[in-house]
């Protein structure tokens, strides 16, 4: 059951007895803490405390743990103690969850006279909360109305189970008795993290400076106070399979070694300093400071086989550089969104645009589309296309229809062996004051088997084979000016 919104926020909850036996506060029960965040909304919680311990069997509480804890996960640990069993209470002290205890006992509803200011008190059984407050007073019921009338329900004592702050008890034997450092260490949920980057491009230098910033939140329901905080680039697999987003703008994969540590397999980004990270905050740390990088910016598109245009198609603007060692950047990259900017002539940074990495390699090349040129524009058409005809004819392709291990059926058919050739026109249009270079792809050149032996006869500039299916040119455009390159092939198809 639910609050009506507004009965929620003019309904006051006090108990008679004027104190809460485990009222919240600002200090925290916490000991020596360390987190180490993952980018899977996981989090492995250590914490070490202080605790006096008495011979024999006792209860240890542990206030202030996450109330998003996975219980399973928990592990104990104190000098000549074991544990016996282990309780998670998760119900905490809120509005709701004392009408919801308080059902079948009573309570004192204190009513005020929005026109005197006069109160009045009645004593009332809470009888259900489902859809709303239903309660008994003397011979008559009521549901409490969400009329907008000032309400407060005062209630005698705290539920039992009902906890100001998310707990975890044990109950543990020990051999001995003595204050001591007693360990918890869990996993939780609600503790995560992620890369943002900020990047300022000089066009006239050819360099970007970028800034990288960890945003940590925090849904746990509990603050964590002075923790030795650990980020892990990398997404563990919890019983399934894990792997890293699909990072389209990197271009190339590096293949050098950063000079941070690792753990297995992941990048650790250790946070300089403890930090205190608040419930429901969000919190940004700098990780990333680098300038000077060497940066261009790619006007580019890719065209598919024989596609002709109707009208000039926008070329995309991108921002390509390295994250090698010598590029300047030299680091491996978590995964995140970059956004550029870059100054106008004022001098004053103007955003143009963004996009997403996934975890990067240091050496790695990257090419971030940051949005479609206003200026240049490619048309791509098919201005040509023949057919060839071959002095050789493929006598007889033969289907056998094969059952259980035998011929069933076998048909011999015959077909020519036919060729075309194909000529693509690509206008390129420029009406910037200065030239540019326009990285022209084009794919689907592969099409199965059968077709792996299409040739490029003539092109207007050399381009260069990235596989079989795709070839690119790097094609110069002068300055408020079109350029018309043609390339031929001969297929089979």
């Amino acid at each position: 059951m639910k609050f009506p919104l507004r009965t929620a926020a003019v309904c006051m909850v006090a108990l008679a007895t004027g104190a809460l036996a485990q009222s919240a506060t600002d200090e925290t029960a916490q000991g020596d803490v360390s987190i180490t965040i993952y980018n899977n909304d996981i989090a492995l919680v250590q914490d070490i405390r202080q605790l006096p311990i008495a011979n024999g069997r006792s209860r240890i509480e542990f206030p202030d743990v996450s109330a998003r804890i996975r219980p399973e996960t928990l592990s104990f640990n104190a000098a000549d103690t074991t544990i016996i069993e282990q309780n998670f209470d998760f119900d905490l002290l809120t509005p709701q969850k004392m009408m919801e205890k308080a059902v079948g006992q009573t309570v004192t509803l204190v009513r005020t006279n929005p026109a005197t200011g006069a109160e009045t008190r009645e004593r009332a059984e809470v009888l259900s909360t489902t859809g709303g407050v239903v309660i008994r007073i003397g011979d008559r019921i009521e549901v409490l109305r969400d009329d907008g009338l000032p309400v407060r329900v005062v209630f005698d004592r705290v539920p039992p189970n009902l906890r100001a702050r998310p707990t975890l008890s044990v109950n543990v034997d020990s051999t001995s008795a003595g204050t001591r450092p007693a360990q918890i260490r869990y996993l939780t949920a609600g503790l995560g993290w992620s890369a943002d980057y900020v990047a300022l491009y000089d066009e006239a230098k050819g360099t970007i400076d970028m800034q990288g910033w960890v945003t940590l939140t925090n849904a746990t329901g509990t603050t964590f106070t002075q923790a030795d905080t650990l980020l892990v680039a990398g997404s563990p697999g919890q019983g399934g399979y894990a792997r890293s987003a699909f990072s389209p703008g990197t271009t190339r994969a590096g293949t050098e070694a950063a000079d941070r540590e690792q753990l297995g397999d992941f990048y650790l980004y250790p946070i300089d300093g403890r930090t205190t990270i608040a419930n429901n905050q969000t919190k940004q740390v700098s990780f990333l400071d680098v300038q000077g990088v060497t940066a261009r910016k790619v006007y580019a598109r890719t065209i598919g086989w024989q596609q002709s245009d109707s009208n000039p198609v926008n070329v995309t603007t991108a921002i390509s550089f390295s994250s090698s060692r010598e590029g300047g950047l030299g680091d491996a990259l978590p995964a995140g969104t970059v956004r550029f900017y870059q100054r106008d002539s004022q001098g004053s940074p103007q955003f143009i645009g963004e996009n997403y990495i996934g975890h990067t390699p240091m050496g790695s090349q990257l090419s971030l589309t940051t949005g479609d040129a206003f200026d240049v524009f490619v048309k791509a058409e098919v201005e040509k296309r023949e057919e060839i005809t071959s002095s050789e004819w493929e006598k007889s392709a033969r289907y056998r229809v094969i059952r259980d291990g035998e011929v069933q059926e076998e048909v011999e058919v015959e077909r020519p062996k036919k060729f075309y050739r194909t000529t693509m026109r690509y206008t390129l249009t420029n009406a910037k004051a200065a030239p540019v270079e326009v990285d022209l792809t084009a794919t689907g050149l592969f099409r199965g088997w059968w077709s792996d032996d299409y040739r490029i006869v003539r092109e207007d500039i050399p381009g260069e084979q990235l596989n079989w299916d795709s070839r690119k040119w790097i094609v110069p455009v002068p300055a408020e000016g079109e350029r018309v390159i043609r390339v031929t092939y001969e297929t089979r198809y």
